[in-house]
């Protein structure tokens, strides 16, 4: 029977490290170990690892502070598992919040789906809201997961052999990490690892029944930041892999530029013909609905259907800035990889 190595790479994270061991000690598989890397966190979180020790394999690392590629090849190289699991509580960037609380039946799922895939080397699984998140959160894993953002690439994908696992929730086999050399330091990490997997040649999957409950634990401005990086490092990834870059990561400055146009156009024709002018928005206005539709359908709460309106909007202008200012700019291009990720 094939043995998981978990891989927690943490950074001033002692509670929410708590709540996955939790959930872990729950799963109804143990073939598992458990290795929490401290990423020079001033706020360790040794003594809550400690509580675990009886219910879980577990091994605590502490390292000076060197940020997430580093801190998850430096517990993969330590791992003895024949698959490296990779969940993570916040490495190096204190203030984004991604921390995963995993379902009980995750572990168990995972070993049944690979067994039924011998040929598959990574696979990842989508993120799901758990009852017990705030509104803000729950709004911003609707727009980081709806098609109606893009987000449905997460896990609505149909085509699971393109699928590009992300390490929020990502098992790779111990032959294809060693085979592509780990992570790179770098900004777009996750998916430089997904691409020089499939360059490689092995297969990925998406597992749907794998997911986890994704704690995002950030405000509307750290969210905006968050992911106008990474439309900024879409093109950077785009220069480091030609091609990789697709549609659907235009879309966002897309949407930006086409949102903007047609308030502009709605304003220059007011002085023309008026209140018709607001026919321009219609557009806008018709997809704000849809949004607050689905979210009003999936949610079930008011509150949250309009927060999605505005976590959407955040998504998309963030990404879609981010990517047209990288590629107006270059400022970043001129700098080394690791500067950036600093």
């Amino acid at each position: 029977m094939e043995r998981f190595s978990i891989i927690i790479p943490v950074y001033n994270r002692p509670d929410e490290v708590a709540e996955l061991l939790e959930s872990l000690s729950k799963q109804t598989d143990k073939g598992f170990e458990v290795l929490v890397i401290e990423d020079g966190s001033s706020v360790p979180c040794e003594e809550v690892c400690k509580l675990y020790e009886k219910q879980l394999d577990l091994h605590y690392y502490f390292k000076p502070n060197s940020g997430r590629s580093e801190t998850r090849n430096y517990g993969i190289a330590r791992a003895t598992g024949d698959w490296f699991i990779i969940y993570r509580c916040d490495v190096g960037i204190a203030e984004c919040g991604w921390d995963v609380i995993v379902p009980p039946q995750y572990i168990a799922t995972v070993r049944a789906e690979l067994s039924k895939q011998p040929q598959v080397d990574c696979y990842g699984g989508p993120d799901a809201a758990d009852s017990s998140f705030s509104d803000v959160q729950k709004a911003i894993n609707y727009s980081m997961t709806s098609i109606m953002t893009t987000g449905g690439i997460r896990g609505a994908t149909k085509n699971k052999a393109k699928f590009s696992p992300r390490s929020f929730n990502m098992g790779i086999s111990r032959k294809c990490f060693e085979t592509v050399g780990g992570y790179k330091n770098m900004i777009g990490e996750d998916i430089d690892l997904s691409i020089r997997i499939q360059q490689a040649g092995f297969q990925t999957t998406l597992i749907p029944e794998a997911y986890v409950y994704h704690k995002r634990r950030v405000d509307m401005k750290k969210f905006f930041r968050q992911v106008n990086t990474f439309g900024k490092g879409r093109v950077l990834l785009g220069e480091l892999h030609p091609g990789s870059t697709k549609l659907v990561h235009l879309l966002p400055a897309a949407f930006v530029l086409g949102n903007i146009g047609l308030v502009l156009l709605a304003i220059g024709l007011a002085f023309v013909i008026g209140y018709w002018s607001l026919l321009c928005l219609v557009p806008i206005a018709l997809y704000v609905l849809g949004i607050f539709t689905e979210s009003l359908i999936k949610n079930k709460s008011l509150k949250i259907a309009f927060l999605s309106i505005a976590t959407a909007y955040m998504q998309l202008f963030g990404y879609g800035t981010g990517f047209l200012g990288e590629c107006l700019t270059h400022k970043a291009r001129k700098k080394k990889q690791e500067e950036l990720y600093k």
